[in-house]
This record gives structure tokens, sequence and C-alpha cells, in this order.
């Protein structure tokens, strides 16, 4: 993993909303190489319970450039590393909703295919599923609690987050834990070997899935 390139996202926004405020962690290797996030113009209205949630307000959003403008920024993301996201489908669902595809861009498994798809994601809900089955919970802020990332989250948070969105369900805050929860497994022992095509094949919903993937892999 030293010289992959891995860009973990969040979004804060819904299908009626749209995004409001992305947060993306760009890791080369075991380390943060560049962040980026800000607040964009809702493409429909934010609901009482969206901004209880993620703490944007209608009138706070309205005033920025809308998310269709990052165009460019996600399109090229997607393709110099795979992104990756904690529960992928909700990222994966607001860039589809927005942008049907990218441009054509490699799948980062062990195949050398282009592909015009968002995906394949990591996922480090389903990682972690994986790998530690028998948690209570999966939600990205128990994990971070339960393995002792927090003092490291409010750290990094400090050095990258804007002094107003420094916490959970704020965009870079959320994929600052996302890319911890990455980075801690990487610094495992019994995890030294891991690559991308392992991480994309734990990151698959199911076990049907899992086996699907590993089919196309030997073809």
């Amino acid at each position: 993993m030293k010289n992959a390139t891995i860009h973990v996202i969040d979004f804060e926004g819904s299908r009626t909303s749209g995004i409001v405020e992305y947060g993306v962690v760009t890791l080369l290797g075991t380390s943060i190489e560049s962040t980026a996030t800000r607040i964009c113009s809702p493409s429909g209205p934010l609901s009482n319970t969206d901004i209880i949630k993620h703490g944007i307000s209608e009138e706070c959003a309205s005033i920025e450039v809308s998310f269709e403008s990052e165009w460019e920024r996600f399109a090229r993301l997607r393709q110099t590393g795979p992104l990756c996201a904690h529960n992928a489908s909700v990222e994966d669902g607001l860039l589809r909703s927005l942008w049907s595809y990218p441009r054509q861009s490699p799948d980062f498994t062990e195949a050398t295919e282009s592909i015009a798809s968002w995906g394949p994601w990591l996922d480090t809900l389903h990682i972690y599923r994986q790998l530690y089955p028998r948690l209570e919970s999966y939600k990205l802020q128990d994990l971070i609690d339960l393995f002792g990332l927090k003092p490291e989250l409010e750290d990094r948070a400090k050095l990258y987050c804007p002094a107003t969105r420094i916490g959970f369900h704020c965009a870079l805050y959320d994929a600052l834990a996302c890319a911890l929860l990455l980075l801690r497994l990487f610094s495992q022992p019994e995890l030294k070997k891991i690559n991308i095509p392992w991480l994309l094949l734990q990151s698959t919903a199911s076990a049907e899935k899992r086996a699907n993937f590993v089919q196309q892999e030997l073809l």
C-alpha cells in the first residue's frame, strides 16, 4: 500500500437537497496527502431533519456555488485512485443522482480494465464487518470510539477542518474519521500484506457478491 492513492469522501445532503457539503481526504500510502471541503448550494429544499443532522442552514448554503461545478474534481479523483466511504452506497447514490457515470477510469482491481463507473468502492463499513463480525455497532462514530481513534481524529480535525465544522456529520470530519479507520488497518501486523484488490473484495456487501468478485478476478 506504500504508493497507493485512495480518495476518502463524505457528503452531507440528501436526494432532495442534493449535496450541500463535501469532504475529501486523499491518502498516499499511509499518509494524508491532501484534503478539500466546502459547503454547496442545495439543488432542492433542506428539511428540518437534514438541518438538525448536519447543521447547514438554507441561508448559509444558498450563497455558495452548487456541487455541479465540482465535476472536474471528482472525475479526476476517480481516475487517480479508488473512492472510499463509510457506507459507500450513500455517496455513490448521491454522485449518480447528478452524474450517472464519470470518465473512463481504472477499476483498480488486479485487472487492467477501464470502466465508466464511480465504483468499485472501498467501504469501511463492510470491511470492518468482515474483519470484526461480532461488534455491536458499525456506525462511524462508534468504530472511532471503540478503536480509540477519537484523540487522533480531533487532532487531525484541528489541522484540516473549518473551525465551525468539527464534529460528526460535518463532511471533512467524517471523511477524516473514515480515513483513520482505513489507516488503522494498514498498521495491523496481521494485515501488512493487504492491497486495494483485497480491500475491494472485503467492501462487497454480501457473500454472493464477494464470490462473484472472486470469479471475475479469475476469468
